[in-house]
């Protein structure tokens, strides 16, 4: 029986266009205005220092640990310290009205319903627990951060390992066949299953995988319960 639901962000929630074409973007646009502008604040520099320490560069070379952020944009890679420093980037564009958080319509209705039916909700993004609370606190369809009880980010593990699952099943302190995860991305799905959760696959856009190992759903009102 399920009993908790784990959802994706990126085009599972919500469109991966939103974050490629507006967030990223937007933050490639300002980080080095942002950076400069609070470079003296402690959770700034905290975040240089690690880019230094990952990257292998003088913590004092400003310039360069900027050029670094700014090739790990381009590279979409998960950095932890570039993930927070969006993060900080992001809030501001937020509360500015610069963007809303893209989610889509079936999303918000049927997270809406699942959490008045007694499900519990539960988020696990590459992105950080600071931008999942923006984009679905600052939303197109108003404020869904109510719905959620725990944000995971990738301080849980990465998202195609099993591990990371059974790490979250352990939090939520239920067993992994009461959990149902959904997400876009057949390697995470492989991993969940793996951990012993119930999945569903979300294929919002082009052909339907022809021998899908996963149930498959075109939106959240095809996303089955009945597990």
């Amino acid at each position: 029986m399920i009993r908790a639901i784990v959802t994706d962000i990126e085009g599972t929630t919500s469109s991966l266009r939103f974050v490629h074409e507006v967030l990223f973007p937007y933050s490639a646009r300002h980080l080095e205005e942002f950076v400069l502008q609070h470079l003296r604040e402690p959770a700034v520099r905290e975040q240089l220092h690690e880019t230094a320490r990952l990257a292998e560069l003088d913590p004092e070379d400003t310039p360069a640990l900027i050029a670094q952020l700014l090739r790990w944009i381009a590279e979409d890679r998960k950095s932890p310290p570039l993930k927070l420093l969006q993060g900080m980037l992001w809030e501001r564009g937020y509360r500015e009205g610069a963007f809303q958080g893209h989610l889509y319509e079936d999303a918000a209705q049927l997270l809406r319903q699942w959490q008045r039916q007694g499900l519990r909700l539960y988020v696990y993004s590459s992105g950080s627990e600071q931008a999942q609370k923006l984009l679905f606190g600052y939303s197109s369809h108003g404020d869904l951060t109510p719905l959620f009880s725990v944000y995971f980010d990738t301080r849980v593990g990465a998202k195609r390992e099993v591990a990371s699952y059974r790490r979250i099943a352990q939090e939520l302190g239920e067993a992994p066949g009461n959990i149902l995860f959904l997400s876009d991305v057949k390697e995470e799905l492989d991993a969940a299953r793996a951990a012993g959760l119930h999945t569903t696959w979300l294929v919002r856009e082009g052909a339907l995988p022809a021998q899908p190992l996963h149930p498959v759903a075109r939106d959240f009102h095809e996303v089955r319960l009945d597990a």
